[in-house]
């Protein structure tokens, strides 16, 4: 009977923290339990990530049904990669303002912390502008450069314009995350990305099938129903960011422009920018080489098993954002030991994490392939492509925490020159050559993927507990 209340005891107070991190009560996270800590962080930030991925796959189920599938997955896929340089940039400002709003957070300082949100919003506005502008005019000659044939241009153009086109949403929907991020409610994230996928849900058929007086515009109609429900999900972040009621209370003098914190964030942002642009980068030149070798089919079998391994990686990226917050409070705080142990304490559960998405991945890859394409030759690529991406899973996990720890201290040089070896001098050099001189056609490519983030994750891993991120100044 002991034992029974006691289990009962546990489950009650799961129950307890997942409706706190859910509801996102404010928490100070330099005190306390430490696993706790991590887990009322990481239940809304998984949650989130888990909502970014099904954009993609949402666009992929919907597109990958229509007549010439292949055409349309490989342009969501390609549009997809060139994207990502969008996001590097929108993650490395998020990134900065994580660092720094967590360490005024943790200094018991909200209104700089509002400040310094607000100056990363105005820096981002005027970046992400010239970069919409430049992918709206130049789309279909992206698209060439990427690999993809003349009729995928031809049918992809307009979806690629306003993907790009959109950047601004994009940006936004990631900067003013990291903010609320950095404050300690990721509730309020995790709720912005639900609104944003639920209103992508219920448009992409409508848009892409048609449906009463809304005609079909096929492909056009997934870029049309993401740009809209991303763009609803910000209008419900700048609602939450102005209502004053949270720790970050925006006031009319935080917009004044204050060059010294624009350059404190910039130099933060500028590594961190460049440390996923150099990710991105190599990603795009894998998509090119798979292209290449592998024809239409190879590309879009390629290109939905990225989609599938996003979906499962982006929640445990989300777990790993739990450990930015935690290390940057807690430097702000003063308390190094307590800012380690939780990055610790992170690693342990998204390796346990891993784990489960390795065992889905090798057991149910093939009818989680066949639930988003019924061409064979594409099936056949992406099943092969997601048994030996897997292979790695358990590093990709711990890398991940590490990356983000030294990212929330403020020092994303260290991981960008990890990156910017760990991809440039490792995995394209091994892909090209597996893929060209080994003649092993797209399969080099899902080889070196592996290799690449296996070391990755070993070298940040060693940098991490020499522990110079502790003496970071943000």
């Amino acid at each position: 009977m002991l034992h029974y209340k006691k289990n009962l005891t546990k489950v009650l107070h799961y129950f307890t923290l997942l409706k706190q991190s859910l509801l996102g009560v404010e928490t100070d996270y330099t005190t306390g339990n430490i696993q706790k800590a991590v887990i009322l962080l990481a239940i809304p930030m998984m949650l989130e990530m888990i909502m970014e991925s099904v954009f993609a796959l949402v666009d992929l189920y919907f597109v990958g049904h229509l007549e010439n599938s292949s055409y349309a997955i490989q342009t969501v896929g390609l549009t997809e990669s060139v994207l990502t340089v969008m996001y590097s940039i929108a993650i490395g400002m998020s990134m900065a303002a994580t660092a720094v709003v967590s360490r005024r957070i943790g200094e018991k300082n909200p209104d700089e912390a509002a400040h310094a949100g607000m100056q990363a919003i105005i820096v981002a506005f005027v970046m992400t502008l010239i970069l919409s502008i430049l992918g709206i005019i130049y789309a279909p000659d992206i698209l060439r450069l990427m690999g993809a044939t003349e009729e995928t241009v031809k049918a992809g153009t307009l979806f690629a314009r306003i993907m790009m086109g959109s950047s601004m949403v994009i940006m936004l929907l990631f900067l003013i995350n990291g903010i609320f991020r950095g404050a300690g409610n990721a509730a309020i994230a995790m709720r912005s990305l639900w609104i944003a996928n639920i209103c992508n849900i219920i448009l992409c058929p409508v848009f892409i099938n048609g449906w009463g007086i809304v005609p079909a515009f096929g492909l056009t109609g997934a870029a049309m129903a993401t740009a809209i429900g991303r763009s609803i999900g910000v209008i419900y972040q700048l609602f939450c960011l102005f209502n004053g009621k949270h720790q970050l209370k925006i006031k009319l003098h935080h917009f004044d422009i204050d060059w010294p914190v624009m350059k404190s964030l910039i130099g933060i942002a500028t590594p961190g920018i460049l440390q996923f642009v150099i990710g991105s980068c190599s990603w795009i030149f894998l998509a090119e080489l798979v292209a290449t070798t592998g024809g239409d089919h190879g590309s879009a079998g390629y290109q939905t098993a990225l989609r599938l391994m996003m979906f499962f990686m982006l929640p445990a990226w989300g777990m790993s954002n739990a450990a930015a917050t935690l290390v940057g409070q807690n430097l702000g705080a003063k308390q190094f030991q307590r800012a380690e142990d939780s990055v610790l304490a992170t690693v342990k559960y998204n390796m346990i994490f891993m784990v489960i998405v390795t065992v889905l991945f090798l057991f149910f890859g093939d009818w989680l392939v066949s639930f988003f394409t019924n061409d064979i030759q594409i099936k056949e690529v992406a099943q092969r492509a997601m048994r030996i991406m897997s292979s790695a899973f358990i590093f990709y996990g711990i890398g991940m925490v590490m990356m983000n720890a030294l990212n929330g201290a403020g020092d994303t040089k260290t991981p960008t020159w990890i990156n910017f070896f760990g991809f440039w001098f490792l995995q394209i050099p091994l892909a090209y050559v597996l893929t060209k001189y080994a003649e092993m056609g797209p399969t080099g490519v899902f080889i070196a993927i592996p290799v690449a983030e296996t070391a990755i994750a070993i070298t940040t891993f060693i940098f991490f507990k020499r522990g110079k991120w502790k003496s970071i100044k943000v």
